[in-house]
């Protein structure tokens, strides 16, 4: 007896002494990795191509060719920064921090309803000339990592109605609705079609999404009703409002219609990738860049890229575009863990559904929104979000790169060969 306790003392001694192995962490997905970098860096060089000929010949941007691509850089440094530190931090420890992330969103959508409106919407947060914020881009990478969370918990009990798919479908509603108060068409659509492909692929009921989808249109309207009856309006600002909705609609059916009017925008898109041709007119030598088309650098930079370089350069960068898309998908389906594939399904079609949008309403797809391109529109908020949500995904890319060995050293335990001749025939 005392042989062995000392033998046990002695291996627990051993065990307490050795030093602890910690299981290096995989490395993130290179591809992905590399892939929003040169997507950033092809935003950098459109924003500066699409901006810097109006803005050295205007005077309000005191004639500062940098002026929108050097906040866009900042922006973009930054964005990086986070990135990297994102992909660092294991993606399970999001799933503790949601709470206090979605609380601190919530107070800012509900502070922005308060600011000065800005082309018509209270969508930025602006402290002076230094700093502008927009929280809802913020509200989308919260909510999906807030669903993710709960759909993950539940488990096979998000299939009931009362006790698993309402409470998911209480936050999308309660979210979207302050979207919609500012009011942003084009965030509220790329949220809730975000969050129902969350849903979708954390098992929900089919029958439940039509009747949710139902409900948060009436919702929606009932809500923009009510603002529209106690926002206090001049008749003229009431038709403006008006006009300029039907205009987006009008616009989308015949967008030669009004061509020095209503439908400037959208023919002046097209013509732009029309003069494209295959081979574009060179970089920095688009024409309707030049006070023809609005905001070219943000909501319409894809149809200066057209422009610039015509079908094949467009064509390549549809191709390296679905390459992420489909990179981070992939990346998100080879996670070992629900929350992990939730969150990288809802990333994904954030981005996806987003650029969707854009594209579409340029070159005249769907009607117009005016959101911008990921990656690739100038937005400082936009583009920092958008690579701090690609971070978490990289972050995903490492338990992925650790599950893909599993797998197959779980297969190859488990595959038995076939035996050529019978054991009878053996024995002989």
């Amino acid at each position: 007896m005392s042989a062995t306790k000392n033998n046990r003392a002695t291996q627990s001694y051993r065990n307490s002494a050795s030093p602890k192995v910690r299981t290096p962490k995989a490395p993130p997905d290179f591809q992905l990795l590399i892939l929003t970098l040169i997507l950033t860096g092809f935003g950098l060089l459109m924003v500066f191509s699409a901006s810097s000929s109006f803005t050295l010949l205007g005077s309000k941007y005191s004639k500062d060719p940098f002026f929108f691509v050097l906040p866009q850089f900042q922006y973009a440094v930054l964005g990086v920064i986070a990135m990297l530190i994102a992909m660092s931090v294991p993606f399970k420890r999001y799933k503790k921090l949601f709470i206090p992330m979605f609380l601190l969103t919530f107070i800012l959508m509900i502070v922005v309803l308060f600011m000065p409106s800005t082309n018509g919407a209270h969508s930025w947060i602006k402290v002076g000339r230094l700093f502008s914020f927009q929280p809802t881009e913020l509200a989308k990478i919260t909510t999906i990592l807030y669903l993710s969370a709960l759909i993950s918990k539940k488990g096979e009990r998000f299939r009931d109605l009362r006790s698993g798919y309402f409470p998911v479908f209480f936050i999308v509603s309660l979210m979207a609705g302050l979207v919609m108060l500012q009011p942003d068409l084009g965030s509220c659509m790329i949220l809730v079609s975000a969050c129902l492909l969350v849903m979708y692929a954390g098992g929900a009921s089919l029958k439940h999404m039509l009747g949710s989808i139902l409900i948060v249109a009436i919702v929606l309207g009932l809500v923009l009703g009510v603002k529209e009856l106690f926002t206090p309006k001049t008749p003229d600002e009431a038709v403006a409002s008006s006009s300029y909705k039907a205009d987006r609609i009008d616009a989308f059916l015949n967008p030669f219609a009004d061509i020095k009017g209503s439908t400037q925008n959208l023919y002046n898109s097209l013509l732009a990738i029309g003069e494209g041709g295959a081979t574009g007119a060179g970089y920095g030598q688009s024409i309707q860049k030049l006070s023809y088309l609005s905001n070219p650098h943000n909501d319409f930079i894809f149809a200066i890229i057209g422009e610039e370089f015509g079908f094949l350069g467009t064509a390549v960068f549809l191709l390296v575009y679905l390459y992420f898309l489909w990179r981070g998908l992939l990346v998100s389906l080879r996670c070992s863990d629900t929350f992990g594939t939730l969150v990288g399904v809802g990333i994904v079609g954030l981005i996806g559904i987003q650029a969707f949008i854009n594209i579409g309403g340029v070159t005249n797809t769907i009607p117009l929104t005016g959101v911008t391109l990921p990656f690739i529109s100038a937005g400082g908020t936009s583009l920092l979000i958008t690579l701090f949500s690609t971070g978490i995904l990289l972050s995903i890319s490492r338990d992925s790169k650790k599950a893909a060995p599993a797998i197959k050293e779980q297969k190859t335990e488990t595959v038995k060969l076939p035996e050529r001749r019978p054991a009878a025939y053996r024995s002989r």
